[in-house]
């Protein structure tokens, strides 16, 4: 019987770009989604951007823009970041919505009508030299519990405790540094302990991984303290129904953005919202990271359970990321943004990668870059694409692009890779990618053996007849072997389809052999790595990782945190020169870039410039423009850019060159 199934990830903070560190909890979700729909599921997954709190606040008066402007535009980005990966969500949408104001009102009244909201002055820190009450992310200190140094006001990144900001030892405003005073003020508070035995109880029934469960055990010992749901003026968030200058925390009205964005679909889809979320008969999972399992395991299924709402059947809680065995780190450029690496890699090289990785536990995991290289080259090219590479042009040029049928040792090899389809399964039901990426590499071999036994390259001179069932065969492998990574390798899936000429494939069709039927033509289906990408794309992430927010320096120094001070002597080393426009063209499979061939007096230089969206290429022809001429060489993805073109303007389509009747000539140095 198919299931209907909701899964949702952890949403997203819209005060940053996505990165591969991001990445994990979103393949790993979206693999187990499109896994559950390629078995006939109804599967819907909902996300959305949390787009609430001070941070949001701060970052968008820095910018000088609304925070509903820089909101929308981080949504932008990370949706646009999401489709470069293949992870396709049913609805991503945002937590400044009405569906989530009155989804927010709605549970914070019902738990108040239930007697779980209680009311009472608190001691809350603010900073006189910014005049505002300051939100727990934006107290810095000393850990309460264990000592470690510098951590935020909620929660301590090294052992997991999670506190008030007034309990930090030797706290300072992490805007301007300023110690904060202490400041009374009503507070509302959201009565968690209420809910012990029925958290104990959700606990017990198997809600979430053994080792997240004997985590919250040790919550449960130390004692579940009621919650501080509210925040003081200003705060970017939901008023709280009847006060004029107190807002939900952010903390309360992020997860209910689950709620909302499925709300959105199913308005907008004609379905029942109040039916797809809380009927038994629907599944319910959660996936998240485990920094914030105290979050999702008690308080919301607490909300939840005091506002009659579902809580999920199961929270599937996975680790961090670490790059050859160590932090992100941005000093060596392993701090990789998905738009930087989808520019220089594939993603689904990273789809795979993760996926061999992945299990059921809270393990960290680690992307090795010279295992990932290798891995990714051994695998999908030498194994995946090398079996379908040596079959399909073959099939086509040769024998009319026309499958025959299976002879007997065709047949078994076809039935062997189909008998493993029962443990595959389990395997991608239960989280355990690493096993599914085992069974199938290990049929790819197996598959591949078989072309070398075969050789079809040398009956294809002899024999048409034999060779078209052994290319039969080995195509069957490939589209059972197709369908296997799917959830995986979505894009791939989608090539072997085309040049296979079927549908879209399922679990339903790994039976099903492909016989007497026409193929369409080959397309390559990947590309090996260069050592030289990798190489080039973390320079690129060391070169182009901003500083911190303002909102993390002391205010005195914001404006000059974003580079280090250099001296005149420093600046005395550009070359900078006037330069004539020979040629301008669009730049094939870059939106943004245009490349130039630049007269700079005396010998010209190619160079590459993100003004597309500004400048038709025709408009630049014969133009002057100011020239950085002693710039190093840099090998970018589209070709080598000789030097850079100096512009002003805030970007998009509002990019100045230099005037065009400046009267300036080609080579004058820029003085």
């Amino acid at each position: 019987m198919p299931r209907t199934i909701v899964v949702t990830s952890a949403l997203p903070y819209a005060n940053g770009p996505i990165h591969i560190g991001h990445l994990v909890e979103y393949l790993q979700t979206d693999i187990w989604v499109r896994f559950q729909k390629a078995c006939g599921h109804r599967c819907y997954y909902f996300c959305a951007d949390d787009t609430h709190g001070t941070p949001i606040m701060i970052s968008a008066r820095a910018a000088g823009v609304r925070p509903e402007e820089l909101i929308e535009r981080t949504h932008g980005e990370h949706k646009a970041d999401f489709d470069r990966f293949g992870v396709e969500f049913d609805n991503y949408y945002t937590t400044h919505s009405p569906e989530n104001r009155e989804l927010s009102e709605l549970i914070f009244n019902r738990l108040n009508a239930a007697g779980s909201i209680a009311k009472r002055d608190i001691q809350q820190t603010y900073c006189e030299n910014d005049r505002m009450a300051l939100p727990d992310r934006y107290v810095r200190g000393t850990c309460p519990r264990c000592g470690a140094p510098d951590q935020y006001g909620d929660s301590c990144e090294r052992c997991g405790a999670t506190y008030q900001p007034t309990d930090l030892v030797d706290p300072r405003c992490a805007n301007c540094g300023t110690p904060p005073v202490l400041q009374t003020s009503e507070h509302y508070f959201f009565k968690l302990a209420d809910y012990e035995q029925q958290l104990r109880t959700l606990i017990a029934s198997g809600h979430t991984q053994k080792s997240v469960a004997n985590k919250l055990d040790e919550w449960f010992k130390a004692g579940l303290r009621d919650w501080d749901i509210s925040r003081d003026g200003p705060y970017f968030g939901f008023k709280i129904p009847g006060e004029d200058n107190k807002y939900f925390y952010v903390w309360l009205d992020a997860p209910i953005g689950y709620l909302a964005s499925a709300k959105n679909y199913c308005e907008r889809h004609g379905l029942d919202f109040d039916r797809l979320w809380n009927s038994p008969d629907n599944e319910l999972y959660h996936f998240i990271g485990k920094d914030i399992m105290y979050f999702h395991a008690l308080f919301f299924p607490a909300m939840l359970m005091g506002s009659g709402f579902k809580t999920a059947n199961k929270l599937f809680v996975h680790g961090f990321l670490t790059i050859n065995g160590e932090k992100m780190s941005k000093s060596r450029g392993t701090f990789i943004k998905a738009s930087t690496f989808a520019r220089h890699l594939d993603p689904e090289f990273l789809r795979y990668y993760y996926a061999g990785k992945l299990t059921d536990t809270v393990e960290d995991i680690d992307l090795g870059i010279e295992d990932f290289i290798n891995r990714t080259n051994a695998d999908l090219v030498g194994k995946y694409a090398n079996l379908a590479s040596r079959s399909g042009p073959m099939l086509t040029k040769k024998l009319d692009g026309r499958l025959g049928h299976l002879d007997a040792e065709g047949r078994q090899l076809v039935e062997k890779l189909a008998a493993a389809k029962g443990q595959i399964i389990r395997d991608y039901e239960g989280l355990n990618y690493a096993a599914v990426v085992r069974t199938i590499s290990a049929l790819a071999d197996e598959a591949n053996r078989y072309v070398e036994r075969k050789e079809p390259w040398t009956t294809i001179k002899t024999d048409a007849e034999t060779t078209r069932a052994t290319l039969t065969a080995v195509l069957n492998a490939v589209k059972v072997l197709a369908i296997y990574l799917k959830p995986i390798l979505p894009a791939f899936a989608g090539k072997v389809e085309r040049f296979l000429n079927v549908g879209a494939l399922g679990f339903a069709d790994v039976e099903q052999t492909l016989e007497d039927h026409e193929i369409s033509s080959f397309e390559r289906l990947f590309e090996r790595i260069d050592e030289e990408q990798v190489k080039t794309m973390i320079e690129e992430s060391k070169e182009t990782q901003a500083a911190k927010p303002a909102a993390a320096e002391p205010a005195a120094k914001a404006a000059a945190s974003f580079k280090p001070e250099v001296t005149i002597d420093d600046f005395a080393k550009l070359d900078l020169r006037i330069a004539k426009v020979v040629s301008a063209e669009p730049v094939e499979g870059a939106d943004k870039l245009l490349r130039f061939v630049v007269d700079v007096g005396g010998g010209q230089r190619t160079v590459m410039a993100g003004i597309a969206k500004a400048y038709q290429p025709e408009q630049l022809v014969g133009r002057l423009v100011v020239f950085f001429a002693n710039l190093k060489p840099r090998q970018m993805k589209f070709g080598l850019s000789e030097g850079m073109i100096l512009a002003c303007g805030p970007g998009g389509k509002d990019v100045f060159l230099l005037s065009p009747d400046s009267g300036a000539q080609a080579g004058q140095p820029v003085s």
